[in-house]
Formats: structure tokens, sequence, C-alpha cells
């Protein structure tokens, strides 16, 4: 049978096991619905319709619950996984190998059950059930370690960022023009400021950057300063930087900085991976930090200003 690729890692170790039968030309309505039910990522509309269709065709729940976790998993929707915890645990001790539609072992499925208990301890704010069964997880199946780690990552950098404050003195030297830029003249009594760190030696900051001008422009037009930064450790970059900026000419929002070498402010935000999107309150307390892709940055900003909306991906005009 075809295993969907995942967004996330989770489950590839186990997928990897699970021997694929050879092709034949006309599979049974029950392979065929299975297989459709795996694959569905369209809508949950779509989704209850492949689930349906798979009952009908004799589909056994556990595979369903199973189809289901995935959609859920490579859409990144914590909140739905979290409500899924009752029908894991309900199916907990009555797993059948013969009928699981991606686990190879048992322990696969348990780590499963473990790791849905861990985001909704996550949800609740419970970070010792969090990691009670984060770390059990972790013992029942290594081999999805990569879908684990994340959700220990975001919480000990929501933590860490609770008890940082931005000093909005702090100058930058300028990208395009000469001279230094303090934040504080950036935000200048907006609702907020955007710090966008980017790098135009990073293949995923030069596929993001059309999606980076329309949110720029969108927040702009709506009180949030935006200030994008690269890393201040070589003068190489500016001019690579430069040229990059200047492909955007007339999109081109907000400041355009280069972060200290010797005290740079993605080291106190622990910014490891570029884009980085942090957004920060008038009062210097950070309100986001992650990726630009996350719902979360998007929720944090409609509590600043709930008219702000979060603009269609030029690239899908592209298309």
């Amino acid at each position: 049978m075809r295993l969907p690729s995942f967004i996330y890692p989770l489950l590839a170790a186990a997928a990897t096991v699970t021997a694929e039968p050879p092709p034949h030309p006309s599979p049974s309505p029950r392979e065929a619905a299975l297989d459709t039910l795996l694959a569905e990522r369209e809508s949950l509309k779509a989704l209850d319709a492949a689930v349906a269709e798979a009952r009908k065709n004799g589909v056994s729940e556990q595979a369903i619950l199973e189809a289901r976790f995935l959609y859920h998993v490579d859409r990144r929707e914590d909140e739905a996984i979290a409500a899924m915890l009752p029908e894991f645990l309900k199916h907990r001790d009555g797993f059948k190998l013969e009928d699981s539609a991606i686990f190879g072992v048992k322990e696969d499925w348990l780590a499963v059950i473990e790791y849905v208990q861990a985001i909704a301890a996550l949800g609740n704010n419970d970070k010792n059930a969090f990691k009670q069964h984060i770390t059990e997880a972790f013992w029942l199946s290594p081999r999805q370690a990569a879908a684990f780690a994340p959700h220990i990552e975001r919480l000990r950098l929501e933590e860490a960022m609770r008890s940082v404050k931005i000093d909005f003195q702090t100058k930058f030297s300028s990208v395009v023009a000469d001279g230094e830029v303090a934040l504080e003249s950036l935000v200048a009594g907006g609702k907020a400021v955007l710090l966008h760190f980017w790098s135009p030696w990073s293949r995923e900051c030069e596929a993001a950057m059309p999606d980076f001008l329309a949110t720029a422009a969108t927040l702009t037009a709506n009180g949030i300063a935006v200030a994008s930064l690269i890393p201040g450790d070589t003068e190489k970059i500016l001019p690579d930087a430069r040229l990059m900026i200047g492909k955007n000419t007339g999109q081109v929002n907000g400041a355009w900085l280069v972060d200290s070498g010797k005290s740079p402010i993605a080291r106190d935000l622990r910014v490891q991976n570029l884009p980085t999107m942090v957004l920060i309150s008038s009062e210097g307390k950070v309100l986001f930090n992650g990726d630009p892709t996350d719902d979360a940055f998007w929720e944090a900003l409609t509590r600043i200003n709930p008219s702000i909306h979060r603009p269609g991906s030029p690239r899908d005009d592209d298309e």
C-alpha cells in the first residue's frame, strides 16, 4: 500500500518497515478506499467523505483513526490532534498489527498515543505531563525522535522568551543607507514591531521572500513596524543582501538592517533558523518567535489588531 508523504517526520521510521506489496492493476474496493483516505489532505469535508467511503468498504476503525491522525499531523493542527486523545486511549489496548495502515510494530503505535497525550498536555500548559509523555514516546520509538523534538524546543523557547525584554534604543546599521537606525524610531508609537531574520545566502529565505513582502505590506498598513535583519558577523553578505532587496524594488517595506556582530539580538532571541519572525510588543516583550508559516504568528497579530488578515501567497498567483 502506498503511504503518503508527511510534512512532519512523525511515523517516517514506521513507514519504512511497512512492506509495500507489488503493484496490481485492480485493487479491491477496500484497498482503493484506504489509499484515498491515507492520501486525503484537501479539507476536513473531503476527509469525512473519505472516512465514510472507507467504512462502507470495510476499513477498520483503527486504520481510519491512523489516517485521520496523519491528516492533522500533515496540516500541523495540534488542537485537532489533542482532541483525538479519547479515541486513541479507547483503541490503545485493542491494537491489531494486521489492521494497521502505517505501523510496523506495536511500540510505534504506543509512542504515537504518548505523543498525542503530550500534545494535549502542551495545550493545557501542563509542563510536567508533557515531559512525562514525550519522554515515554522517545523510549517507545527512538526512530521518531525527530518528530518529538520540535515540541520540546518550542516549549523551551517560549519559556526563555518570557524573560526577554527588547531595548528599543538598540541601534543597527542600515543595509541600504549610511548611518544607524534605532528600533525606537521604527516603533514610533506603533502597536508592535516585527523582526524578520533572514539571509540572502539562504534558499529558504529566497523562496519565502515574496510571502514576507506581502506580510510586511499588510503589517505596515496596520500600524506594525517591520525590520529585517541579516547576520552581522561578515561584511561579505552585504552586496548579496542589497542585490536581493534591489530585485524587489517597489515592494519593499520597513527597515533593512544588519545585526550586531559582537552582541547580536538574534542570540538574545535564540534565532537558530532562517527565516525567523519575532513579534515584539510596544513594551519590548516577545509575543511570537518562530517560523513565518506558523499559524500562531497570525494569531498573535490578530490579538494586537483584529483587522489584520493573512494575505494570500503571491506564489499561488504565479502557479
